[in-house]
């Protein structure tokens, strides 16, 4: 049954940012196709460079507004370092946007694909199949932790100083996510803190994850410290399901997650909350590879499957989650036909790892 059209942003960004999106947009048109699913309308915005040359602002307040009023958008990357002086005084697009919308939850799966080379080992039985929950608002970060100016001060030249902020509502609604997430997969979840040297502002995030996580009968909990968690992954990363931890924890593990499993141009990502969705994948604009039909499209089109999943449940719409699976099983099925992009070892194009997916969305 064909339902309602959903409206989506299409941001392109900066460097690779308007190939990759505009690969995933294609991937996405053909699965919802072969899903039997409404069309997207796509909204294309501006933003970055382009917003730069149009409208003297990186993130023009018509781009906000427009995107209030949709259903979910795509971002790509954005080169924020690259812009002048005078455009990088505040928060980057990115961060600006998470921030206006209340985008609490990063939610960032992170599989080892077969076929896929990764640490120089072709993977025949992969073996890593995990989700890290971010909290997206709060923590260490300074674009994120204060109602105004910047959670990074310097009460004089010699000594710079950081705030942390950890609240009892924060942690309670991304322990939620997690528990929610961890009950619709292996239903195991693993709370990583550092609340032996942090133990007020950890030891809240640990004790207030496991008070959320009693409302969640049959879940296996469990915690770690954020350097064993990190080593464990190294090690035996097949032994998580669902991670749950805060800002910069969740950025790092997240990050070195991909790479073990493939690289950060397989890592996609959504930026959410109860109401509102991003997707974004979790790799930069990398300039050098801008319009040279090189960078790898996975990270985006997973992350577009993901943002079409989060709007197929909330509008119970099933061609659209139908077509998320789709777009999920042809990236899998793509790589483990050993197709692959350069930085995977491959010598597929962004355009020829493009087409491989969309033909293989019809397939499933």
């Amino acid at each position: 049954m064909v339902t309602a059209t959903a409206r989506v942003g299409l941001i392109e960004g900066d460097g690779i940012g308007p190939e990759v999106v505009r690969s995933a947009r294609d991937v996405a048109d053909e699965a919802l196709s072969a899903a039997g699913a409404a069309e997207i309308d796509w909204m294309p915005l501006p933003m970055g460079q382009r917003a730069i040359a149009e409208y003297d602002d990186p993130l023009p307040y018509s781009t906000l507004e427009a995107l209030a009023e949709l259903d979910g958008w795509v971002l790509g990357p954005h080169d924020n370092a690259a812009y002048a002086a005078h455009h990088r005084t505040g928060a980057p697009p990115g961060g600006a946007i998470r921030k206006r919308f209340g985008l609490y939850a990063n939610i960032r799966p992170v599989r080892a694909f077969a076929g896929v080379r990764a640490g120089g080992i072709r993977r025949e039985s992969p073996d890593m199949d995990l989700v890290i929950v971010r909290e997206n608002s709060e923590g260490f970060y300074a674009d994120r932790n204060m109602f105004s100016g910047s959670g990074e001060f310097q009460p004089t030249p010699d000594v710079a100083m950081s705030v942390g902020v950890f609240s009892r509502a924060a942690i309670e609604r991304i322990a939620h996510e997690a528990c929610r997430l961890a009950r619709s997969r292996r239903n195991r979840l693993t709370i990583v803190h550092k609340a032996n040297v942090l133990p007020m502002t950890m030891g809240l995030f640990r004790d207030v994850c496991y008070e959320v996580a009693a409302d969640y009968p049959g879940l296996n909990i469990d915690d770690e410290h954020v350097d064993a968690a990190a080593a464990h992954l190294v090690r035996a990363p097949g032994d998580y399901d669902v991670l749950v931890t805060e800002n910069m924890f969740g950025d790092i593990l997240s990050d070195l997650a991909a790479e073990l499993g493939a690289s950060l141009g397989t890592a996609p990502s959504l930026n959410c909350s109860r109401t509102q969705a991003m997707a974004q994948a979790v790799h930069g604009a990398a300039p050098v590879l801008a319009g040279h039909n090189r960078a790898n499209p996975a990270a985006m089109h997973l992350s577009t499957a993901m943002l079409l999943r989060w709007l197929g449940a909330r509008r119970e719409d099933a061609e659209v989650m139908h077509a998320a699976e789709r777009i999920e099983r042809a990236v899998a099925a793509t790589f483990e036909a050993g197709i692959a992009t350069a930085d995977l070892g491959g010598l597929a194009s962004t355009s020829e790892f493009t087409e491989q997916v969309r033909a293989r969305v019809r397939r499933w």
